[in-house]
């Protein structure tokens, strides 16, 4: 059973390598230029977006086990849940900063999660849908699912700029 669970954490950790190689080529094609036009009928940009997936992910990895979180303070101001960029007070990162967050997040998750996916949680996290985690696999696996909806609405809103 050991080397079942194994193979079943690579295939985690490949799952992560492939949609986070998603986002990453995602974030390389976008003009700086259009990643702070909000569009009619979005509430946020595609800056946000970026943003929110890394820090969002370094919330569903780091924060929720009790582990320091990394990423600049100014993740969580500009970045976390219930975030827009209409109140934003002060300069975001640019694309390229939080590309270089992206990428240096995967080898952090990588590293810290190797030992630590069946780890219970210091207490159970219930998320805005209602959803409760019990252990860090279980956070990490929803993050997959949370990167790809932010995906999605990044092509949205890019699509609603070109038109």
């Amino acid at each position: 059973m050991k080397l079942g669970g194994v193979v079943l954490e690579q295939t985690i950790f490949q799952h992560m390598q492939v949609v986070r190689g998603i986002t990453e080529k995602s974030i390389l094609q976008i003009p700086e230029e259009l990643a702070d036009i909000v569009p009619t009928g979005f509430t946020n940009n595609i800056r946000w977006n970026f943003g929110h997936i890394a820090y969002i992910q370094e919330k569903l990895v780091f924060g929720v086990s009790g582990e320091k979180m990394t990423l600049p303070e100014a993740y969580e101001v500009f970045f976390s849940a219930g975030t827009k960029p209409a109140d934003w007070i002060g300069t975001p990162p640019s694309l390229a900063e939080i590309s270089g967050e992206l990428i240096g997040q995967k080898q952090r998750i990588t590293d810290y999660l190797s030992e630590n996916l069946r780890k219970t949680l210091p207490e159970p996290f219930t998320n805005k849908a209602g959803i409760t985690f019990h252990t860090l696999g279980e956070t990490f696996l929803f993050s997959f699912y949370h990167e790809a909806l932010h995906m999605e609405t990044i092509k949205r809103v890019y699509r609603a700029i070109k038109n």
